[in-house]
């Protein structure tokens, strides 16, 4: 077993953030040519997103969704199962989340839920454990049969990181709610987790659908090499799209906007963090003006 890493050792070199942002810049830009290449080609792609909690799985998926169209790409984080989906056969409510052509699902968190947390918790018994382990396999070189282009990504980060992480996001109120009790049952299960994790992968690291594993201590650094990866994976190329021309504007027929008196606007409360000798803002629409509406 890997050595545990004491939480106030210190820290590893990081990406800088100027090299960072202009390979995600470009990594993005190469993202939006494969979802032209999905749409136009009509394929199917899903993107599994595993991990500890707080491995930086949703960060990865934020970077990868921020410069592409909702329409295509969509990403799906199931909540706890109903009753009746309980009674489902247990990848059904998965199935219905899959894509048509010419879309990209990304799982935060997938079917492997009950490969860990479930397994992990008691969640699920141990006969519904087996049979996942066994059917697994078998969905998967379904999907991969039909065509799916199906990827996983294993975000793997250590325990001294992810207690870092957790104490920052205990003391962040825009991320207390990335975190809950259950989250912090992972570091006393932390050796649970890691059989389960080690069991899983022997059942489902299959050539069809091979788990590819992030170090993810770096945020940054596992960000991109995540999406370098996909991207390398996936036989895209350039798709010819329609040349678009601004028009001219047409002149003024007379429209007059009606006096804003009569329409509810928000406040300004960006007055309030101007500096006091500035103006208002250079879009700031005259009396009568055509630019806003």
């Amino acid at each position: 077993m890997a050595r545990r890493t004491p939480p106030d050792e210190r820290e590893p070199v990081r990406l800088p953030r100027a090299p960072y942002e202009r390979e995600l810049r470009r990594l993005q830009i190469e993202l939006v040519k494969l979802q032209d290449w999905v749409r136009a080609e009509g394929r199917r792609v899903v993107v599994v997103f595993e991990g500890r909690d707080a491995a930086g799985k949703g960060g990865a998926i934020k970077r990868v969704t921020a410069p592409l169209n909702p329409r295509v790409v969509r990403t799906v984080a199931l909540p706890v199962p109903t009753d009746r989906e309980r009674t489902q056969w247990y990848f059904q409510r998965y199935v219905e989340q899959l894509p048509a052509a010419g879309e990209i699902v990304l799982f935060d968190r997938s079917w492997y839920n009950r490969a860990g947390v479930e397994r992990v918790m008691g969640f699920c018994t141990e006969e519904e454990h087996r049979r996942f382990l066994h059917q697994c396999p078998v969905f998967e070189r379904m999907l991969v049969e039909d065509g799916i282009l199906l990827r996983k990504y294993w975000f793997s980060v250590s325990d001294a990181e992810q207690e870092r992480r957790f104490r920052q996001r205990l003391g962040d109120p825009t991320r207390r709610w990335k975190i809950s009790a259950m989250d912090l049952e992972s570091i006393t299960r932390w050796e649970a987790y890691s059989r389960a994790k080690d069991e899983m992968f022997a059942y489902t690291d299959i050539p069809e659908a091979p788990w590819n594993v992030v170090e993810s201590d770096d945020k940054r650094a596992a960000r991109i090499n995540m999406i370098a990866h996909l991207l390398s994976t996936v036989p895209y190329g350039d798709v010819r799209l329609p040349e678009l021309r601004l028009p001219p504007r047409p002149a003024s027929t007379g429209y007059q906007r009606p006096p804003k008196h009569l329409q509810a606007f928000v406040p300004d409360h960006a007055a309030s963090l101007r500096a006091p000798h500035r103006g208002p803002a250079p879009d700031a629409d005259p009396a009568g003006g055509r630019g806003h509406r």
